[in-house]
């Protein structure tokens, strides 16, 4: 399973509790290249670190062969198309998108940019290009109500793939 998005759609929530609740490992592909310097040098405007996304794809390929991992990150065009067997595109409206953003510091051009990317649905256009697109599907992330009903939603998807595939 892939969950890309703009930073603040709620990915990390939802993965988290997905994984939790089927029994699924959890990805934070951030979290993953901070641990392991997984760099290749630092972009001056945005003010972070550059993925080295040969590194990333390296040190995860023995663990997606394995199967049953949720992946989170901002985006996902660099990830092999075999990795995945859906890929959930989290969509926020702007005001609540702003609110978060601007809650963990974001200002400037990096605010405006992730903005930007969420109202040209820049990810999930992205995704329906990398991935077959009836495996890419969009959710709304807005409300606490919108993260019950996803979650609902894939894992009675997940449930379903289990009984086809087993």
């Amino acid at each position: 399973v892939c969950s890309p998005g703009t930073p603040g759609v709620g990915k990390t929530t939802l993965g988290k509790e997905l994984a939790s609740r089927a029994g699924l490992s959890y990805v934070n592909v951030g979290d993953l290249a901070k641990e392991g310097e997984l760099y290749e040098g630092f972009d001056e405007e945005y003010e972070c670190p550059i993925l080295d996304e040969d590194r990333v794809i390296d040190e995860l390929e023995e663990r997606m062969s394995e199967g049953g991992v949720i992946v989170d990150y901002h985006g996902c065009d660099f990830f092999p198309e075999r990795w995945f067997h859906i890929v959930f595109v989290l969509r926020t409206e702007n005001s609540f998108l702003y609110d978060r953003l601007e809650s963990r510091g974001y200002t400037g051009k990096k605010l405006q940019d992730n903005i930007q990317c969420e109202i040209f649905q820049t990810l999930y256009e992205e995704a329906v290009l990398s991935y077959r697109k009836e495996i890419v599907h969009q959710l709304p992330s807005n409300t606490p109500e919108d993260l019950e009903r996803n979650l609902d939603q894939i894992m009675q998807w997940i449930e379903q793939w289990m009984k086809d595939n087993n």
